[in-house]
């Protein structure tokens, strides 16, 4: 079915003076206007579109692929202020409407807004909000600790990011799981560091608990392949080296590497460490027959 607001796959129905139209089930015929028509099409094949509305309400397709869509939160200019509201960009010809009554505070033009794009039931237009704690609070998803989900930054605080999870939650990136500059409207992957009885959600940038020392001690042994089996990183390398390398804070890089001594896969020195070839590790002891 095809839905206003989304990219849609849709069957091309036939050619007109000014397009093409597609099959759009309950809403009839789309036009696809002549200037977004691809070179190559045939009369009952498919074309990915997105459906908007024009300026006479009427539902139309194109091929351009918008900065967001319905149900997405998202960082967008204001192009224009007018009678009706504030006109974001968002990649297509026709402005995105945000109502005065969407505005959490009077946006002025030329300023970037994070928001929330929906359905307007009355109008059945797409339109923008700013008011972005109303669209969090329905959601009932269920979110499972370690699991990875995509975030969306919101603002900075005292205690660190809160992050829109998936589009539908709200959660807390505190200040020491953050080792890089962070923006407002930026996207990124995350993970569910825990889900509070309250149903507050904290989160992480690497996975929770040992997972990620696991994985953080495959990432060290391929950089110490790549580097000639050494790499010059010792107890005093600072804390903001250890990232850039990495992307984790010291204390997960420390106990990566304990975990990589423990196992004999590495050499800690005072200058660095050392991988240690297969022919350097001790030789693991086979169980003899006792004698008669």
């Amino acid at each position: 079915m095809a839905e206003l607001g989304r990219m849609n796959r849709l069957a091309v129905v036939r050619h007109c003076d000014f397009g093409l139209l597609l099959d759009g089930g309950a809403m009839g015929e789309i036009l696809l206007p002549k200037r977004y028509v691809p070179e190559t099409w045939t009369p009952g094949g498919w074309i990915e579109v997105f459906l908007y509305r024009d300026s006479e309400d009427r539902p139309v397709a194109t091929t351009l692929r918008p900065r967001a869509m319905v149900g997405d939160f998202a960082l967008l200019r204001v192009r224009e202020t007018g009678r009706m509201g504030a006109f974001l960009d968002w990649g297509l010809p026709k402005d995105l409407l945000v109502p005065f009554r969407e505005q959490r505070i009077p946006m002025v033009e030329g300023q970037s807004y994070l928001v929330h794009l929906y359905l307007d039931r009355v109008s059945g237009r797409i339109v923008a909000s700013s008011k972005l704690d109303k669209f969090l609070r329905a959601s009932r998803r269920f979110f499972k600790e370690g699991e990875a989900v995509g975030l969306v930054v919101w603002q900075r605080t005292d205690l660190g990011y809160k992050c829109i999870i998936e589009n539908e939650r709200e959660g807390m990136l505190f200040h020491n799981e953050v080792f890089r500059p962070l923006e407002r409207g930026q996207q990124l992957e995350g993970f569910i560091k825990q889900v509070r009885p309250d149903g507050y959600i904290d989160l992480c940038l690497m996975k929770p608990g040992y997972a990620k020392v696991t994985d953080l001690t495959s990432t060290i042994l391929d950089r110490l392949r790549e580097n000639g089996g050494f790499l010059p990183l010792t107890d005093k390398t600072a804390p903001e080296e250890i990232h850039a390398l990495f992307g984790v804070s010291k204390k997960t890089y420390k106990k990566a590497v304990g975990a990589l001594y423990k196992k004999r896969r590495i050499v800690v020195g005072e200058n660095g460490v050392r991988l240690v070839r297969p022919q350097e590790r001790p030789a693991v002891r086979q169980p003899g027959r006792g004698r008669g």
